[in-house]
């Protein structure tokens, strides 16, 4: 496991690229086995995490091309569903949550799946029930081997149904649409995930042929069809990696601008930064976050304590909870940050209070964050990084903290950020891996 050294308290400058959205890859990469037709992916990050499932795509017989740096052909004309039972198919499905996601793929195009007990980020429960019981709905029968932890998953063909999901879950959505957009007759989905990325993988079903209206909202109208064929699509720029860009340009008191950004394709991200007194401007085709020597938090009309927390879209995105509680703590007043999806997500304040901030960490969902608007300057610890977030949370801290610190377990940070490291160092950050 390597580990990053980091000399902080030097302000940064400069421009910065976010990277393609991994979420949204890792969706529109399983999309592709709906498909024997080629189908190119633009603007797709060189990230752990990403590249695991392009590679465990490739074993189940995709032909994959890659183009340039970021653009990839996959062609899954040939594909070989033995590789399901393979112990090589299994410690790579396990090795990242989102391998989940090729089940509605193979399902609404061979009509089975094999799938172990997907990884991912160890942040507390995060159940399949959604995924299932939409699947389920649609026709689908699974069988649990409890032995070796892994579903059997089997249809006679996938039918049309009206289905009111239990929660909003993005990649539970994105799984039922993959498998409907290929059923027989017409699927209802209530209660739909409606995050950019769901739009995008509508946007790029549709141009493949599917018919999906609704997109955008949280009920989504499938009208199945027998085939698709193949297109172009291009990733977004991943909305987590731009707000923590903006944290990171707050905490270090640095103007940075942020590239091929815009403010409309945020949702809530710049409100919620504006609330903690974090400046974030629209420049032409780009985000500038200006240096500040202080910012401070808002209180509500009534003059109580801000609460900040987490919903889903177009309510604030839970992945950034990490960032904007880092931030809280150089900010000037205090605020509630309540993180209600993930009761574990918020363990990782411990390493933040041995730094010198004034967290109270009231339960696993709720943190009171008392600002200390960068007149005590956090200090460098060694620390490991817990999962992709927080990981980059620390790293933020660690950026604005005095002296020297270690972060180990970087591969969590790589999982979800590409070069981090080196696109730091071109900011004037004072970082290296060993």
């Amino acid at each position: 496991m390597g580990s990053f050294k980091i000399t902080g308290g030097y302000p940064l400058a400069g421009e910065v690229t976010p990277q393609g959205a991994k979420n949204e890859a890792l969706q529109v990469i399983c999309a592709v086995l709906l498909t024997g037709d080629e189908v190119t992916i633009n603007n797709v990050p060189d990230i752990i995490d990403v590249n695991r499932l392009i590679g465990l795509l490739s074993g189940l017989g995709v032909e994959v091309n890659k183009k340039d740096e970021n653009t990839f052909i996959f062609k899954a004309e040939n594909i070989d569903l033995s590789y399901l039972e393979t112990d090589e198919y299994y410690r790579k499905a396990t090795s990242i949550r989102g391998s989940v996601m090729i089940i509605g793929p193979l399902l609404a195009r061979f009509g089975t799946g094999f799938l172990p007990q997907p990884g991912g980020d160890k942040i507390g429960r995060r159940r399949l029930d959604t995924h299932f019981k939409g699947l389920e709905k649609l026709g689908t029968h699974f069988q649990y081997d409890d032995e070796n932890k892994c579903y059997h998953i089997r249809t006679s063909g996938l039918k049309g149904n009206y289905m009111l999901l239990e929660e909003a879950s993005v990649t539970g959505t994105a799984n039922i649409i993959m498998a409907a957009v290929m059923a027989e007759g017409k699927t209802t989905i209530f209660n739909a995930a409606s995050e950019p990325y769901i739009v995008q993988l509508c946007k790029m079903l549709n141009n493949m042929g599917a018919r999906i209206s609704g997109i955008g909202s949280n009920l989504l109208n499938i009208e199945g069809v027998k085939n698709l064929h193949g297109t172009t699509h291009s990733l977004l720029s991943d909305m987590i990696e731009v707000g923590s860009f903006i944290g990171l340009a707050a905490m270090t008191q640095s103007s940075l601008t942020i590239k091929n950004v815009y403010l409309s394709d945020l949702g809530r991200i710049p409100d919620v930064f504006r609330k903690l007194g974090v400046s974030v401007e629209q420049q032409g085709n780009d985000l500038f976050v200006p240096a500040k020597k202080e910012y401070a938090i808002e209180t509500f009309i009534d003059g109580s304590i801000m609460k900040i927390d987490d919903a889903p879209w177009p309510g604030f995105t839970p992945d950034l909870i990490s960032i904007v509680l880092v931030v809280a703590t150089q900010a000037k007043g205090s605020v509630l940050i309540h993180q209600k999806m993930f009761e574990s997500r918020l363990f990782f304040v411990d390493k933040l209070i041995d730094m010198g901030a004034r967290i109270i960490l009231c339960d696993p969902h709720r943190a009171t964050v008392i600002g200390l608007n960068h007149e005590s300057p956090l200090r460098g610890i060694k620390m490991s990084s817990p999962d992709i977030r927080a990981g980059v949370a620390l790293l933020i801290a660690a950026l604005s903290a005095k002296g020297e610190s270690i972060i180990e377990n970087i591969e969590q940070i790589d999982r979800g950020y590409q070069n981090i490291d080196g696109r730091l160092r071109k900011l004037g950050a004072r970082i290296e891996r060993i």
